[in-house]
């Protein structure tokens, strides 16, 4: 990983933040709403209350946007060290519509995604730091096994194309060339040596970009390759998306044993690609078919499979 060197000599792998290095290179308060709106309690109940909450290094509450593939939505706060399961499945009702829980990811649009296998891990500012994730700004959105990984990475690294200033090379180029890697792989034209590509292009850009944004921008790629490689290595060298999203990556098929030939999809066809008579199975024509989904979240029965 390349280092650069702080104005104390010794390297660091990211830029400065205000917590850390500010004005006149000393820590700075970031006087955002959430920290203003902890003082007045802090003040009035004193710091041995305020430090009694939470854990040994992050005290206090944490206010979360609990968005995505989850019953209950909306904003919440917890305590920190406050468990993934505990918020996910207790506060926010599990996963919709059965499905199984696939990751979360959190600290917004450049935060990590953390896979199922961490559900059991505290919320705090070192256990998210230790999996590639952020606290940021308390974005928590839930994912589920249609999502795609490589798709998510694609999706938040466009965004944040769209939010980098331009001023540094290292953000505003190389988020350019991480979409372009990322929309290939997605499209079924992704190469050998792309993985690695992205991993040191996301290594270079927090090494060097001015500011937190570019510092922390390769943090869904990074994660999600860290956490799902297999998805990237099927997109990669197998052309295929398990979770049914990049379409040029998978096809619609009817289970003959679970259809019913209840019509409805042959009915809701935009292409009249579905066929079959009533009350007996039905088929798609994968030449007519353009992947639109319609067939797929209509059918009751589950017969409507990705391929």
């Amino acid at each position: 990983m390349i280092s650069i060197e702080g104005k104390s000599g010794t390297p660091r792998s990211r830029p400065p933040y205000p917590a850390f290095e500010g004005l006149w290179g000393k820590p700075t308060i970031i006087n955002n709403v959430e920290t203003l709106a902890n003082i007045p309690k802090i003040i009035l109940k004193g710091a041995d209350w305020y430090s009694s909450i939470g854990t040994s290094t992050s005290k206090g509450t944490k206010i979360f946007s609990l968005v995505g593939k989850v019953r209950n939505t909306g904003l919440i706060e917890v305590e920190m060290g406050t468990t993934l399961r505990e918020i996910i499945f207790d506060i926010g009702g599990g996963v919709r519509k059965g499905k199984r829980f696939k990751a979360v990811q959190t600290g917004g649009p450049s935060g990590g995604c953390i896979p199922i296998s961490r559900i059991d891990m505290p919320v705090d500012y070192d256990s998210l730091k230790e999996v590639g994730a952020i606290m940021g700004s308390g974005g928590m959105i839930v994912m589920d096994e249609t999502s795609c990984m490589v798709d998510v990475a694609r999706y938040f690294i466009n965004f944040l194309l769209f939010e980098s200033c331009g001023k540094c090379v290292p953000c505003r180029e190389g988020l350019k060339q991480m979409h372009h890697i990322l929309t290939n792989i997605c499209e079924g034209l992704g190469e050998k040596g792309d993985i690695e590509r992205l991993e040191e292009l996301a290594h270079f850009m927090m090494a060097t970009s001015l500011c937190g944004l570019g510092g922390t921008a390769p943090n869904p790629v990074l994660s999600t390759i860290r956490y799902f490689r297999d998805e990237y290595n099927a997109h990669i060298y197998a052309k295929k998306c398990s979770a049914g999203v990049c379409k040029n990556l998978f096809e619609y098929v009817i289970d003959a044993e679970l259809c019913n030939g209840c019509t409805i999809c042959k009915l809701k066809c935009p292409e009249k690609a579905i066929s079959g008579e009533k009350k007996k199975p039905h088929s798609i024509n994968p030449r007519l078919c353009i992947k639109c989904g319609i067939c797929f979240n209509l059918c009751k029965r589950e017969a409507i499979r990705v391929r």
